[in-house]
């Protein structure tokens, strides 16, 4: 469906549940993934990356641990990049706002609010439709 919404969403991320928030605030009702307790497929994470329109590398979330301990200093093609996403999701960034067959990385919150054509309201930490 072209209107139907999802994120690839963590709930302890706080960036991820302001995404979620000013969704739902704006009559927004996206299907939820929650992809740390169900991994994308690797054919997921490719038409993600496809329809994001970057490579596998620039989603790797950079600051988190696990990729500092053991990818940091790796070098990997496309094909190991998806394949450790896939088998680390944690080190995803987040998060990730899917509509028909565009996406955006939603880091920071406010490129959601273009591209979805949501703007911040008077109140600065709610938005509405425009």
């Amino acid at each position: 469906m072209e209107n139907d919404v999802k994120i690839w969403h963590n709930p302890r991320c706080g960036t991820s549940r302001l995404v979620l928030n000013t969704l739902i605030e704006n009559g927004i009702e996206p299907r939820v993934f929650l992809y740390l307790k169900t991994p994308p497929t690797t054919k997921a994470l490719k038409r993600v990356l496809n329809l994001l329109k970057i490579p596998a590398e620039a989603l790797v979330r950079k600051k988190e641990p696990l990729y500092e301990e053991s990818f940091a200093d790796a070098e990997k093609s496309e094909e190991e990049w998806i394949e450790i996403l896939h088998k680390n999701p944690q080190i995803i960034e987040r998060p990730i706002v899917i509509k028909g067959r565009k996406a955006v990385l939603a880091r920071p919150p406010e490129k959601i609010w273009k591209w979805l054509k949501i703007r911040p309201s008077n109140e600065g930490d709610q938005c509405e439709i425009t």
